[in-house]
């Protein structure tokens, strides 16, 4: 382990002389998700070229809808300017055919957590892009080495794990497989930077870091719902003001998306077999009922036409 941390210190010497040519500047983003728009609109702002691919152009109209009404709620709040917004659309491409990627250096995989749809999406893309571009997953849960063995270049698989909402939130974990080489850390480290992420490097487990910390939170936080002990409004404003959180996790929950949320929960529960992970019945009720969060309007809380919650 020594070793292998000293040669990697010794690449990133030896970068900071690398040429230009080097660096990532064209990006694809597979789905057009929350958190697909979300890494868009990041890179996008800081200059670099995106093409973001979804299944059909309902889809793709859809969400360029919501990441317009998006900016244009910040540019409400004074967050944004209509000058940052022309420039964001103006590098982001969208696109239906996988082939508008085949020239960018790296591929962020952002579709639903389930392990079949990401090893598909890379299948496809591994036939198509060229042979030393990067495959990048936003898994939160799955496994980075399982996902890498399917493919033609393992050593050039890793994951990025972004957190929502992604132009806010200024970390991102940076997994590597058993598989993933030197180099291809210390390209995906260099990005991470360029777009303004602290890349915090985390060992492949169940979670990683955030998913495995904040789901229990999550968890017990329904479960006090569940029991009647207070109200959803009066819990996130207990753990926001008592530990200084920027969203109490019942609105977080809902940010990310109550799907995805138990998603991460049954993954957990079901590699590492630990009560605390076990998805409650208020999550699987609201899934069922398609009640998931910002993303369909109600979830936990409601939410207006612009994902601004409703007291």
């Amino acid at each position: 382990m020594q070793e292998e941390k000293l040669r990697l210190e010794d690449l990133l010497e030896s970068s900071n002389t690398a040429n230009d040519d080097d660096r990532i500047n064209n990006v694809a983003i597979i789905g057009a998700g929350i958190m697909g728009r979300g890494i868009a609109q990041t890179v996008a702002s800081m200059g670099l070229e995106v093409v973001i691919i979804e299944l059909d152009s309902e889809k793709l109209e859809s969400a360029k809808e919501k990441l317009n009404d998006n900016i244009d709620n910040e540019i409400k709040r004074w967050a944004m300017t209509k000058s940052d917004k022309k420039s964001i659309f103006s590098r982001i491409k969208w696109e239906t055919d996988m082939n508008a990627v085949k020239d960018c250096e790296i591929i962020i995989e952002a579709v639903q957590e389930d392990f079949d749809s990401k090893v598909k999406v890379f299948k496809q893309l591994d036939k198509i892009v060229n042979p030393d571009a990067i495959f990048v997953s936003n898994t939160s849960t799955l496994s980075l080495t399982n996902i890498s063995e399917s493919l033609s270049r393992p050593t050039k698989v890793i994951g990025m794990h972004f957190l929502n909402p992604v132009p806010k939130v200024p970390m991102v974990e940076l997994v590597k497989s058993l598989h993933t080489s030197n180099e291809t850390v210390l390209k995906v480290k260099e990005f991470a930077s360029r777009i303004g992420k602290t890349p915090v490097e985390v060992y492949e487990y169940p979670g990683f870091i955030t998913t495995r910390a904040i789901v229990p939170l999550i968890n017990e936080a329904m479960h006090i719902l569940l029991e009647g002990i207070a109200t959803a409004k009066d819990i996130d404003t207990a753990l926001k003001l008592g530990y200084n959180f920027q969203y109490g996790p019942l609105e977080m929950a809902d940010m990310m998306g109550l799907d995805e949320v138990l998603a991460w929960m049954e993954t957990l529960w079901k590699t590492l077999g630990e009560p605390r992970y076990r998805p409650n019945p208020m999550i699987r009720k609201l899934v069922r009922e398609r009640r998931l969060g910002k993303k369909t309007g109600e979830g936990i809380f409601k939410y207006d036409e612009h994902g601004n919650k409703v007291n």
